[in-house]
């Protein structure tokens, strides 16, 4: 029962009730840029949504990008419990995805290099899972917060699903769509691979480059 549960979304009245209290404290800071995490975010930064499996080497892979991060975290995103812990997600009946949440100066780092980043590091085809980690938590999904960026990501998968196709990949099955709310994740996952550099990473991309004119 509880592989299947991991293998198919909940609906809103099957999810799990949750709680009204966040997991994460108000006070918590990035680890390595010691900027609060919950904000309030300098004016002209813009807030990016990426799920690619498992949250750990994905979040490492954006604070990589250096000048014009301001700060990354994790959280889960697209489902439908409140303030969800990381079991309730692990479980499957969340409806979550694990997600970074990347906060960047658009005038320093468009948002197409986030989005080339995003494609390259993982493979987007896989459906509820990314290599050996299996469930609807491990989903590929980019939740957008403007216009814009909902423009920007379905022209790269677009693009992106001609460049996989030519390699013999299958169709993509990337959730795309305006972002809902989102829960950062427990204190003991933010930046984990920076306080424990030789953690799990499952990351592992299909080799296929995106084309992306503007990054």
């Amino acid at each position: 029962m509880f592989a299947k549960s991991r293998a198919a979304m909940p609906t809103p009245e099957t999810a799990l009730r949750g709680r009204s209290a966040p997991i994460l404290p108000a006070s918590a800071e990035h680890y390595l840029f010691s900027r609060p995490l919950h904000g309030p975010y300098p004016e002209g930064l813009e807030v990016a949504i990426f799920g690619l499996g498992c949250f750990w080497g994905a979040e490492r892979l954006f604070w990589q990008l250096g000048d014009g991060i301001w700060i990354t975290a994790v959280g889960y995103a697209g489902g439908f419990t409140e303030n969800p812990t990381y079991e309730e997600v692990c479980s499957g009946h969340s409806g979550h995805t694990e997600v970074v949440v990347v906060v960047y100066d658009p005038k320093v780092l468009p948002y197409e290099r986030l989005l080339k980043t995003f494609w390259e590091a993982h493979d987007p085809t896989q459906g509820f899972r990314q290599g050996n980690d299996v469930g609807t938590q491990y989903r590929s999904a980019i939740y957008t917060t403007t216009p814009g960026q909902l423009e920007a990501a379905r022209a790269s998968e677009q693009a992106y699903a001609k460049a996989i196709a030519a390699k013999g990949y299958g169709p993509i099955t990337t959730e795309i769509k305006s972002a809902g709310p989102v829960y950062l994740a427990e204190d003991y996952h933010q930046q984990y691979l920076a306080k424990v550099p030789h953690g799990y990473c499952g990351l592992a991309g299909t080799g296929v480059t995106c084309p992306s004119p503007n990054a």
